[in-house]
């Protein structure tokens, strides 16, 4: 459904993000719901069941030059995310494939079967030049799909074969699976893993974020990960104007606590379908504050729900953007994050000798 009429109220069904499957920008048409006067109490929702699809992918190293990311290229294990947060900026991908941004994008969910194949392909090109691979820039890596299917783990093991350097960002505790792999490649220098906190509130996580860990779970994720070696980040994501924004300092005070040494933050993006799908959650969950938290983003952007430019997409402009970048730069000084920048050895890189090499002659 494109629309919802106000008289006939949206329904969240349980441990779901999105309150509709609005239809994508590139459906020809799309249906409404109107109201008849006849509205009665609406009934408990089904359970929505999650769909695991096997993708065959030709590819899977994506590429960018875009200016505001840390990155260059970055691998995306799966298309859609179990985890069902309500603001994330990748829902707007399943458009591509005929399938909704909203109730789709969790849980109609494509899984790349084939991807630890085709990234031993990439790496053993003559082509190919090393930089880091981040995994979790589009979707989680580590969403609740992964215990089952492991495709990221294993790409992490074709990593570790060829010492191909690695960032993770995750919400998920599932990342304590691979703890000895990853410290293992922590001490030659060919990882690091940032955790996403967006609220210490459990509940606001539990409308925002339904099947994400807890706040107390990724801080002790982030702990973990920091006793074992690996150096740690914490991403302040994204931030809420008057719904989140005022737990930043908290955020990071409870991060550096649990060990991280860099951190980041990113103001609320709203891409193409997130942003009438955000419209509809705050509808839901915060009716009295929506036209609040919907005026200070348009204020930030341009007067408009998002702008794309890579100069300010990640941090926003106007008077409130500006104060929460001053309230970051403040809090990192003062908590001593960010002191050096993070690199990671590309200069390690080696692809293992492959069944058949010559090589393999002198080993017998």
């Amino acid at each position: 459904m494109a629309n919802e009429d106000p008289s006939n109220p949206l329904q969240v069904r349980t441990g779901r993000g999105v309150a509709s499957n609005l239809a994508g920008r590139f459906v020809p048409q799309a249906s409404t719901r109107e109201s008849d006067g006849w509205e009665i109490e609406p009934e408990p929702l089904e359970r929505l069941l999650t769909e695991a699809i096997e993708e065959k992918a030709r590819s899977i190293i994506a590429t960018n030059n875009s200016p505001d990311l840390p990155f260059s290229q970055s691998i995306n294990p799966y298309r859609g995310c179990e985890h069902g947060c309500v603001y994330c900026y990748a829902r707007p991908a399943h458009a591509y494939v005929d399938l909704s941004p909203g109730l789709d994008f969790e849980s109609r969910l494509f899984f790349k079967a084939n991807a630890a194949g085709l990234l031993e392909q990439a790496l053993r090109k003559p082509s190919y030049r090393c930089s880091p691979i981040a995994l979790g820039s589009n979707t989680d890596p580590y969403q609740p799909l992964e215990k089952q299917k492991r495709i990221t783990r294993q790409l992490l093991e074709v990593m570790q074969r060829f010492q191909q350097p690695v960032t993770i960002v995750t919400k998920g505790q599932l990342v304590l699976r691979d703890l000895p792999l990853l410290a293992e490649m922590a001490q030659d220098n060919l990882c690091h893993v940032a955790i996403s906190v967006t609220t210490l509130d459990r509940e606001l996580k539990r409308k925002l974020e339904p099947r994400t860990a807890g706040p107390t779970a990724r801080l002790r994720t982030l702990e973990a990960l920091s006793a074992a070696g690996i150096p740690t980040a914490v991403m302040a994501a994204p931030m809420i104007p008057a719904l989140n924004d005022s737990e930043l300092e908290a955020i990071l005070q409870a991060a550096v606590d649990a060990g991280a040494s860099q951190a980041a933050y990113i103001l609320l993006r709203l891409p193409h379908e997130v942003a009438p799908l955000f419209r509809q959650w705050l509808q839901v969950h915060y009716p009295q504050r929506a036209a609040h938290v919907m005026s200070i983003v348009q204020q930030s952007r341009g007067g408009r729900d998002y702008q794309s430019d890579f100069s300010q997409r990640q941090t926003g402009t106007g008077v409130f953007a500006q104060l929460l970048q001053q309230r970051f730069r403040v809090a990192i000084k003062r908590l001593g994050l960010n002191r050096r920048r993070l690199t990671l050895d590309c200069n390690r890189f080696q692809p293992p000798a492959a069944p058949g090499d010559q090589g393999d002659l002198f080993s017998l």
